[in-house]
């Protein structure tokens, strides 16, 4: 979907201002609050915004331990394992994969001994062949989608009222 300059500014607002409501955005952005409203609906329709949830902290709820785990899968096992890995709350990502391994898998633990429990559990899954661990010694770059909605707008048509 194009991204016009309105649409990026109003994703700009909610990824800056999240608690701001529909009439601040719309006060901020000079358009009517059902303006708003509607290119809030269709970002959603279109499965630009996925979620209004916030952001929570691995670390400050008490899971500081982060690692990518590429699991190499027995041929023909990607659902089944997948399926398996939905239980296992400490999951909190999977991604199939080009390259080393069939799936990553981001994994937040408590601390490295707990870390080496999820991985047991991982190891011990049907179609599991075998691991890789990577464990995150510290964050160099936060989550972020403003550079790439700044961009999207940049590129986008002009707004569409």
């Amino acid at each position: 979907m194009d991204i016009d300059d309105l649409d990026s500014a109003l994703l700009r607002l909610l990824l800056e201002e999240p608690r701001a409501g529909m009439r601040e955005y719309a006060r901020i952005l000079g358009v009517a609050r059902g303006t708003v409203q509607s290119r809030l609906t269709r970002l959603e329709r279109e499965g630009v915004i996925t979620s209004l949830a916030p952001r929570l902290s691995l670390a400050g709820m008490g899971y500081p331990v982060l690692a990518l785990i590429h699991l190499h899968l027995a041929q023909g096992m990607l659902e089944e394992v997948t399926t398996h890995l939905g239980a296992i709350a400490e999951v909190i990502e999977a991604h199939s994969i080009a390259g080393e391994g069939d799936l990553v898998c981001r994994v937040a633990a408590h601390d490295n001994t707990h870390l080496e429990d999820v991985i047991q559990q991982l190891i011990r899954l049907p179609g599991v062949v075998r691991t890789k661990t990577e464990v995150a010694l510290s964050e160099r770059v936060s989550y972020r989608l403003l550079p790439l909605v700044v961009k999207a707008g940049r590129r986008g048509a002009p707004p569409k009222g």
